[in-house]
């Protein structure tokens, strides 16, 4: 993951702007090959974009930067925020292609570097996959939700019942011959797995 990745992170062109992301050990040093300087941490800065080798002026925008960890994806991240026609954005790439150690992104990689670096779990990973697929209201709401944690937050705590119930039963097995032990234990856990067992099956049954 030496890499610096970089890719179109917004909408289908033409459009009023376009928003390149850039993520890697490399950030700072994309910035600095296309504009001259890296702006203020997480501030967007005006900026004029040029070729790093002819330093002809490709287009005027904004930069941020935003240095890791405390970035989306862990890591080191830049913006460039541009006007949003297909040659603008062609030749932009097309400048961050000639540089040492950078590529474009595969598909989903700013996520998956997001989630490798602890800063999204699956769900939220999933979530986000289902924001951007949202058409309709009830879907964002549920997408945002997830992508805030939501499911996160309620399989942690049915992992954490289950393993109270698995705790109470090895306490059964490993002093079953200890009267004041008894069947308190099981019947605890049995009653634990009971309440859960119906809010797990009427989870995997909402569609």
């Amino acid at each position: 993951m030496n890499d610096t990745i970089y890719a179109l992170s917004s909408g289908r062109l033409p459009a009023a702007i376009a928003v390149i992301r850039i993520s890697g050990p490399k950030a700072s040093e994309g910035l600095i090959a296309l504009t001259g300087k890296v702006p203020e941490p997480r501030k967007a800065a005006y900026a004029v974009f040029k070729n790093p080798d002819s330093r002809e002026t490709l287009d005027d925008g904004l930069a941020v930067w935003v240095p890791g960890p405390k970035s989306e994806t862990g890591e080191d991240m830049a913006e460039l925020h541009i006007h949003g026609g297909g040659a603008v954005v062609r030749a932009v790439l097309a400048a961050l292609a000639t540089l040492d150690g950078f590529r474009m992104a595969e598909p989903g990689e700013f996520a998956r570097r997001a989630f490798e670096n602890g800063k999204i779990d699956l769900t939220g990973a999933e979530g986000l996959a289902d924001l951007v697929d949202a058409e309709t209201e009830a879907q964002r709401r549920q997408a945002l939700r997830q992508a805030g944690g939501a499911l996160a937050a309620l399989y942690d705590g049915w992992r954490e019942r289950l393993l109270h119930a698995l705790a109470l039963m090895e306490s059964v097995l490993d002093f079953a011959d200890e009267p004041e032990v008894g069947e308190r234990p099981l019947r605890e856990a049995r009653a634990l797995v009971a309440a859960l067992a119906p809010e797990l099956s009427a989870h995997l049954a909402d569609g």
